[in-house]
């Protein structure tokens, strides 16, 4: 086996090897207002009850609207939202609508107050579940009480941030299942 060579990697570039998610759009609601950010780092912690954790910068303006209401919505777009996805996590929604600005549809969700995103792929609509890490690290936990997903295609292409304006496109799938496996 030929091994490859391997260099130094600078510490702040060890999120393009561990953050293998889909950059997801988090949509929320407080007081009238709405806001949508784009994610690139969120974990599955645990899956009964589903639970989800994630960094949201006290910084964002989404900090203040999931924090006082408790709430979100987690919506996975598709590459063919890409320009959308660049766009709001490019501006602020303190000034401006970005479901107006990205010609987004604001759509009711089930349990929650915030709002799906329509056009997104999946929905998965949060409560907050834990807290107690968000003073110190600005971690939130939280549970997905209820989940919408499209039909078709059944793995959609979705983007994959690696840092410093790089993406990668979810790739091929390779189906290893078997009987009696979950």
């Amino acid at each position: 086996m030929n091994l490859p060579r391997k260099h130094t990697l600078p510490l702040h570039q060890v999120r393009r090897y561990l953050e293998p998610g889909p950059v997801v759009l988090v949509s929320s609601s407080w007081q009238g207002r709405r806001d949508i950010m784009t994610m690139g780092w969120h974990t599955v912690m645990e899956f009964t009850p589903s639970l989800v954790g994630c960094v949201i910068a006290s910084s964002n303006h989404s900090f203040e609207l999931v924090r006082a209401s408790g709430e979100c919505v987690i919506n996975l777009p598709t590459t063919a939202l890409t320009e959308a996805v660049l766009g709001i996590g490019s501006t602020s929604g303190a000034d401006i609508d970005k479901f107006d600005m990205h010609g987004l549809t604001a759509q009711p969700s089930r349990l929650v107050g915030a709002p799906s995103i329509r056009e997104c792929h999946a929905q998965f609509e949060c409560r907050l579940h834990d807290d107690s890490l968000v003073d110190k690290y600005n971690f939130f936990i939280w549970q997905v009480v209820a989940a919408r997903v499209a039909a078709t295609p059944a793995h959609p292409e979705t983007l994959h941030y690696q840092g410093e304006g790089i993406f990668t496109l979810s790739g091929r799938v390779v189906d290893l299942s078997r009987p009696g496996l979950k």
